[in-house]
């Protein structure tokens, strides 16, 4: 694959790919045409094979695309071949549901630890994973080879929380908390927020007439 500038449209779409590839793999389906392929996703055939043309394609003329290997590739373009490390930064209500949702280590995300700063939660366990104090950070990161950060922290702690992860060697943070966190340019940051989501759903919702046939690139 040749290096060039993929856009975040083409990105944000990989993972529901490798969703619905995973899904007809796991029903049996050998083979699917870009078309059939549209009709499961609701996403145009043009688009598919436009977006799958930014790494190579994988396709076959008369054949379509072998279901197991494209989800397999698809898998690969994402970073899912090997496992990541994480820690979780709060172990509040947040905090707590990312440290138990077991569906992350089936994609080889494996949850090592969670911070806090609360008397109340250092010592207990997530399931299994253990709740530490702040303190001890640096150097957990450092003996478990951690890659990704998750900040699950008021915004007021989470800037202060990303400082010292990038002191720590973290080059990737899932920010959770309602601040956008300004970091070198070579740590990437993905950052969530619920309650904007959740506005997107009320306006969807408010004008669900004037938004029919719009896509997500509209």
């Amino acid at each position: 694959m040749s290096e060039k500038e993929i856009s975040r449209a083409v990105i944000k779409r990989l993972p529901r790919y490798f969703r619905f590839l995973g899904e007809l793999r796991d029903a049996g389906v050998e083979k699917i045409s870009s078309r059939e392929l549209s009709q499961i996703m609701h996403v145009t055939a043009s688009q598919i094979r436009q977006d799958l043309n930014n790494f190579g394609g994988f396709g076959q003329q008369g054949y379509g695309y072998n279901v197991s290997f494209l989800y397999d590739e698809i898998g690969k373009i994402l970073g899912l071949d090997h496992e990541h490390n994480l820690i979780i930064i709060g172990a509040g209500n947040l905090g707590s549901a990312l440290a138990g949702y077991g569906n992350f280590a089936n994609r080889g995300f494996i949850v090592k630890g969670a911070f806090d700063v609360s008397p109340a939660l250092v010592g207990q366990y997530i399931r299994n994973i253990p709740i530490l104090p702040m303190s001890e950070m640096p150097e957990f990161i450092k003996k478990n080879n951690i890659d990704i950060a998750v900040i699950a922290i008021p915004k007021t702690a989470a800037v202060d929380a990303a400082a010292t992860l990038v002191k720590c060697g973290i080059k990737a943070i899932w920010n959770f908390s309602h601040v956008d966190l300004s970091v070198p340019e070579d740590v990437v940051v993905e950052s969530v927020h619920l309650s904007e989501s959740l506005m997107r759903l009320s306006y969807n919702e408010k004008n669900r007439g004037l938004n029919e046939g719009l896509t997500e690139d509209d």
